[in-house]
């Protein structure tokens, strides 16, 4: 996991880049790197050392005149040097090195051929190539200068004040200058007609399994993120599993406003359940809005839901690095995969739920991957979500949408992925563990985080700034003070249209509190539909 900038085009000062590039070195405190073209171009890299901790830095040159920058993981990078790479010599054992020799080897046409992930440049010449990961596990932003000079970087930060045009990078693309934008990763389950797969439990777990082994590959410790909710819980079991099988113990790490908090008391049950070495951790509501400014720098978004989550998450980052681990498995995916959001028990009809639950996927590089990658990235962590592993993508979502819609099944979230593990001759987890409600990780750490949150912006947010907020922010106007309060603080870092134009907001459907909290909706057990009613849409 690293940040990585390049340039395109020529007369770019190397000391300036440098400056660019250290602005998120905080993706990268192991090594910093750059490197000038014969042809002029620059390639940046800030590393946090994974896999080959001691040849492994970056640029990575071909074996011709190639070099490239990548940030991510390829998990298949031996495979591939055991086949279609065989005859290649390579300079590292960084997983990272094939990505340049697979350009080399077959020109634009390989990024199927890569299991993990990714965002990467290329440049050979003139020539160049930029690729990003199927659904956008890993952050890229391209732009370009009034010189028409092209820029990519891991984050805004490096670029937003250097071009006068930037966007996001779009999951599952590369891009070239002789073939522009190119759709490469191209699934059946895209087309909703196509969920016509039978159930088959075993081979959901089975799949989920090994897309967690691949995300066991590391020089350096890991751990995983342990909320107390199935997802992470089911990480937690699985990774638990395959590491007992090397005689090793998976350290799980959770927070909480307090050891009452909902998800701090699941956790602890599932960690002696699983006997992982746990470890809680704890901060205040203060000390959350404290850090709001420094976060939102961090995650560059104004989404409400995204920076209500990401505030404990940063927190428990820090605490996670400063014991000396480097990589956590996380749980992200399987609520868009399944439907696991309790707005989805009022789809209309099956063939809404399965388009959803498409459109969800297709879009978590807005929300929880960015929350995911930015808010651990913040203190040099690497998270790894193997719900999102492509083999598991294409058997879960193709699965047949009447065996996923929660009314179905009385309501119960997610009831195919819970029936799956739910084998009593050998529990992975407790039973009111696998069968607790969903519960949205900004409301599981303490139910008063949300609350005293929306108040304490409410209090630093005026009448009349509310009714001149159209004036002000032409492009997805804030309409509550909590979203405004945030919109605020991203201008500051962030002014350019171009950077309130990356944003996309989270917003749930089918309920008439349109508010992110998952306790919005009625269904919740502790329901509290009279929370910032229009939140969502601020």
């Amino acid at each position: 996991m690293c940040g990585i900038v390049a340039i395109i085009g020529k007369g770019k000062d190397e000391e300036l880049v440098k400056q660019l590039s250290k602005r998120m070195s905080h993706r990268g405190p192991d090594e910093s790197d750059l490197y000038v073209t014969d042809n002029g171009h620059i390639l940046s890299h800030e590393r946090l050392s994974i896999i080959d901790l001691h040849s492994g830095r970056q640029p990575i040159k071909g074996t011709k005149s190639a070099y490239m920058v990548h940030n991510g993981e390829i998990y298949n990078h031996q495979e591939l040097r055991d086949t279609v790479l065989k005859h290649h010599t390579f300079r590292t054992k960084s997983d990272s090195e094939v990505i340049v020799h697979l350009y080399e080897e077959f020109g634009y046409d390989f990024l199927n051929k890569l299991d993990g992930d990714f965002a990467f440049v290329v440049i050979d010449g003139d020539d160049f190539i930029a690729g990003r990961d199927a659904v956008g596990v890993k952050p890229l932003y391209y732009g370009l200068d009034e010189r028409g000079r092209i820029y990519f970087a891991s984050e805004m930060k490096p670029i937003a004040d250097q071009c006068k045009t930037f966007a996001t990078f779009p999951p599952g693309h590369y891009y070239t200058q002789k073939t522009g934008f190119v759709k490469y990763y191209r699934p059946e389950y895209e087309d909703h007609e196509k969920a016509t797969e039978v159930l088959d439990l075993s081979k959901i777990r089975e799949t989920l399994t090994e897309a967690t082994r691949k995300r066991l590959m590391s020089d350096v410790p890991i751990g995983v993120l342990l909320s107390g909710g199935l997802d992470s819980s089911l990480t937690s079991a699985i990774a638990a599993r395959l590491l007992k099988e090397k005689g090793k113990e998976l350290r799980s790490f959770s927070i909480g406003l307090d050891a009452e908090a909902p998800d701090a008391k699941a956790a602890r049950k599932v960690a002696e359940f699983l006997g992982t070495e746990h470890h809680e951790i704890y901060f205040t509501i203060e000390q959350g809005i404290e850090i709001l400014d420094k976060l939102i720098w961090h995650l560059e978004t104004y989404d409400i839901t995204s920076i209500r989550a990401s505030t404990p998450m940063y927190f428990l980052s820090k605490a996670i690095t400063d014991m000396g681990v480097k990589v956590v498995l996380s749980g992200e995916g399987a609520d868009e995969i399944f439907g696991g959001y309790l707005y989805f028990r009022n789809a209309p009809s099956t063939e809404d739920f399965q388009k959803e639950t498409i459109e969800r996927v297709q879009k978590l590089f807005t929300a929880d991957l960015l929350r995911a990658d930015k808010s651990t990235m913040a203190h040099g962590l690497e998270a790894r979500v193997p719900f999102l592993d492509k083999a598991f993508l294409d058997l879960a979502i193709s699965i047949r949408p009447e065996e996923k819609q929660p009314k179905t099944y009385d309501g119960v979230e997610k009831y195919i992925l819970r029936k799956a593990f739910d084998t009593p001759e050998d529990p992975y987890l407790p039973q009111e563990v696998l069968w607790r409600q969903k519960e949205q990780f900004s409301d599981g750490v303490g139910y008063n985080w949300i609350d005293t949150l929306i108040d304490y912006c409410s209090s630093q947010v005026t009448d009349l700034q509310m009714e001149q907020a159209a004036e002000r922010f032409t492009y997805n106007t804030p309409v509550t003070k909590e979203a405004y309060f945030y919109r605020d603080i991203f201008h500051k870092h962030f002014p350019q249209l171009s950077a309130a134009q990356t944003v996309r907001k989270w917003i749930p459907k089918w309920q008439d509190n349109l508010d992110p909290s998952g306790r919005a909706n009625a269904a919740h057990i502790q329901a509290d539909t009279a929370i910032s009613k229009t939140s969502a849409v601020a």
